[in-house]
């Protein structure tokens, strides 16, 4: 009988796999994780985003939902980075202000465009304030809250500047006369007063609903628009009321 190397049976039969312990798969930081879900952003188009962030956020939430946080969230970028490029809300807010008064000037400026007569010149101005107010009523009302924004900012400060030349520009010109936004006599002041006081509370009383009592009672089909073309329009007395 042959001899059985069991040797060489051994060593020719296949080893019984080792067994493995299974790795946890490495944790994930929290930060690293939120840093995956941010958005990347060039410096410049950062402050920009923001900026459309808060407006997004301002015309949705108001101004009690506008917060540093908020805007981040919006953006999709960290809770610094607002701190980063604005400094706090009363930063961002000042900003937020800015690009509202620029978009304001470019529509007063773009409404005379398709006036074809005096009239119609002189009324365009005053449609096109109401007509923003009412498209962007979040930025409106935050471009007027003074006391929450911060004029020394150089953005802030020549857009509102500019926004007031055209107030005057515009009263000068109903008048017909030159009007310099650095020097008023009384009258010119008492024009421009009048004028923005009349289309400026006429806003504010449709934006907050105290004009549908009163459309209510005119004629079926009289629009806001054509209350305010009255309004412009309408003669004013000489007389005032007596005592």
């Amino acid at each position: 009988m042959a001899k059985i190397d069991t040797k060489g049976e051994a060593a020719r039969s296949p080893r019984a796999p080792r067994k493995t312990t299974a790795t946890a798969p490495p944790r994930t930081s929290r930060r690293a994780r939120s840093a995956k879900t941010e958005t990347p952003y060039h410096h410049g188009a950062l402050r920009e985003a923001l900026l459309q962030a808060a407006e997004r956020v301002l015309e949705r939430d108001g101004l009690a939902g506008l917060t540093l946080r908020a805007v981040a969230r919006e953006a999709g970028v960290s809770h610094a980075a607002p701190t980063h490029h604005f400094g706090d809300l009363t930063g961002l807010l000042s900003e937020l202000a800015a690009v509202g008064f620029r978009q304001f000037n470019v529509a007063m400026a773009a409404s005379c465009d398709a006036a074809t007569t005096p009239l119609e010149a002189a009324l365009a101005r005053p449609k096109a304030y109401v007509a923003y107010a009412q498209a962007h009523p979040g930025m409106y009302g935050i471009m007027f809250r003074t006391e929450r924004l911060d004029y020394s900012r150089p953005s802030l400060h020549e857009a509102a500047e500019a926004s007031f030349a055209g107030l005057a520009n515009a009263v000068g010109m109903m008048r017909q006369e030159q009007i310099s936004g650095d020097s008023l006599t009384l009258n010119q002041g008492a024009a421009i007063a009048r004028a923005w006081s009349l289309v400026h509370g006429f806003t504010m009383l449709l934006l907050d609903g105290r004009l549908k009592d009163i459309l209510a009672r005119l004629p079926e089909g009289t629009t806001a628009e054509r209350l305010l073309e009255a309004m412009l329009t309408a003669p004013v007395t000489a007389k005032l009321p007596g005592c």
